[in-house]
């Protein structure tokens, strides 16, 4: 297994372009921080298949005595899963006048539409992170909410906990981060990422004021980081090209969920083709002839989870009146 980031991918990188992409890719702390595996190697040209084997239930030990054997002679058991990579990314046409001189209001039309697909592409990739479906949305792959349902890291109290408001937060944070650690304590070791939507966010920001186990800080890219302990929290914005959110507040009773991912290739990690570090940028060649030129970014990968115990679900948290 070839276990890279993209940072890792970017020093690898010689050219200034696909590093400015890498950077815009990392401007989200999920895709920052996901550990890719570069392992999967096409059959016969056109298979893109991924076949693993996620940890379902955990053995047990225990002590013995002298001249007896050990009682329990359980196994850890696993479930087979089968994950295909997905193709996913965009273009967008431009004019090759405008190309080579359009620099009055923006720098770099070409840099700019670049940019701009990126977001689109960052924000594909953390909205099939937490709600890819392969049965029912279309291209995407498995993400969190379906691997983790139903599971014993489906974690929701026995009563809706309220932090809708100044009020309701200032009563009950301390129960807020005592369903927080419950959660915590399902899974197999610390999360790198809680990935949230603006709601829960500001809930976060406001429980901070009472707590002192939260710290902000910026990475080299100039974005906030925002931690519980060693857990980074993050917004995960709007779905690409719309306006509702990748993590939906309840239009019914207010809650919304906080998803849990530990890193790693034992737990939660992506995968792509063998030997592809980075995204692809397909840039137009302005040598040849046609007035309308086309660019396009592009990844091949998709998202696994090695263990049931590294990822976790909390919900039945109130972040809105309803």
């Amino acid at each position: 297994m070839a276990q890279f980031t993209l940072e890792d991918a970017k020093k690898l990188s010689q050219s200034k372009l696909t590093n400015h992409v890498i950077d815009e890719f990392r401007k989200s702390p999920l895709m920052d921080r996901m550990v890719y595996d570069d392992c999967v190697k096409p059959q016969g040209g056109d298979s893109l298949t991924y076949v693993y084997n996620r940890v379902t239930t955990y053995p047990t030990a225990e002590g013995r005595e002298i001249n007896k054997e050990y009682e329990n002679k359980d196994v850890a058991k696993t479930t087979q899963i089968t994950t295909n990579l997905k193709i996913f990314g965009g273009a967008f046409d431009l004019d090759r006048v405008l190309i080579n001189h359009e620099r009055q209001v923006i720098t770099n039309q070409l840099v700019f539409q670049m940019d701009q697909k990126v977001k689109a592409v960052r924000a594909l990739f953390n909205d099939w992170f937490v709600n890819g479906d392969s049965e029912t949305v279309t291209g995407s792959f498995d993400g969190l909410n379906k691997a983790i349902k139903g599971t014993k890291t489906d974690f929701t109290p026995s009563a809706i906990l309220d932090m809708s408001s100044a009020e309701a937060i200032e009563k009950n944070w301390k129960a807020f981060l005592y369903y927080v650690r419950q959660t915590l304590k399902l899974m197999d070791g610390t999360p790198d990422l809680m990935a949230v939507n603006n709601d829960m966010f500001a809930v976060f920001q406001t429980v901070a004021d009472y707590s002192s186990q939260f710290t902000a800080t910026k990475n080299e890219l100039g974005s906030e980081i925002v931690k519980y302990g060693n857990t980074v929290i993050m917004k995960m914005g709007d779905k690409p090209g719309k306006s509702s959110e990748i993590i939906e507040t309840s239009e019914s009773d207010g809650t919304s969920p906080i998803y849990f991912a530990r890193l790693g290739l034992d737990g939660v990690h992506a995968v792509t083709p063998d030997g592809q570090k980075a995204p692809k940028t397909y840039l137009p060649n302005l040598t040849t002839p046609g007035a309308v030129k086309t660019g396009e970014v592009e990844m091949i990968a998709a998202m696994v989870v090695k263990a049931t115990k590294s990822a976790a679900v909390l919900r039945g948290i109130k972040v809105a009146p309803i």
